[in-house]
């Protein structure tokens, strides 16, 4: 399995975020998991991410025991096996797209353009790459954020909530990059409102109240 968490719970002061949450996802499992605002979702993410600890439990990525790692270690971790999509794409402005994802680059190995190229190509972005990103498109910009994810080559994509600032044909070319990487061999796990982005998924769980409360397979599958 590349994702297992064990009885994993995480509170905030008085506010309990997750509790006792088990989950296991295979390598090139794409997983989406669904849930009202405050149900848990983005916590889980951050913990898979390494961006949080658990209060209790166990959180293992990739053969890692996540616990066992200090802050310089969790920072490793991230760098080589974590690539994380956000809904505000978090681009630095005044850098073009190529720019953009060499930073990516730079906290990984050294810099290589033609790399961060490749990664706007897969995309389908190459010929925006000399473009800034108030230059480009909602959906443009979350497409050069992918590729900025997947430029260091990680085995795990963590999604929360990447189409939420995306019309509909964009949200579709968004779905299809992900069934892309799903079918190169990533594992996904895509956080979502949104029950459009769900039909390919290999499964889709349900947080509420911090637990996860059902999984379904989606209705369409491919």
């Amino acid at each position: 399995m590349m994702i297992n968490l064990r009885e994993v719970s995480k509170e905030y002061g008085q506010v309990q975020a997750l509790d006792s949450v088990s989950l296991t996802v295979e390598t090139s499992e794409e997983v989406t998991i669904m849930g009202p605002s405050g149900s848990g979702k983005t916590t889980l993410v951050n913990l898979i991410a390494g961006l949080d600890t658990p209060t209790s439990g166990r959180v293992s990525v990739n053969g890692t025991e996540l616990s066992n790692l200090s802050r310089e270690g969790l920072a490793a971790f991230r760098r080589d096996n974590v690539g994380i999509v956000f809904q505000q794409f978090h681009l630095i402005p005044y850098l073009t797209a190529v720019e953009n994802i060499m930073l990516a680059q730079y906290f990984h190995s050294l810099p290589e353009r033609k790399d961060a190229l490749r990664s706007l190509e897969m995309v389908g972005l190459s010929d925006r790459g000399g473009h800034k990103p108030g230059e480009l498109s909602g959906g443009e910009q979350q497409r050069v954020a992918i590729a900025r994810a997947i430029t260091n080559d990680p085995p795990v994509i963590l999604a929360d909530e990447p189409t939420g600032n995306l019309d509909r044909e964009n949200e579709q070319k968004v779905v299809e990059i992900f069934r892309d990487l799903r079918d190169a061999g990533k594992t996904l796990i895509l956080v979502t409102h949104n029950p459009n982005i769900t039909d390919y998924s290999d499964r889709v769980l349900h947080l509420d109240y911090g637990q996860l409360v059902r999984t379904r397979q989606p209705s369409i599958h491919s």
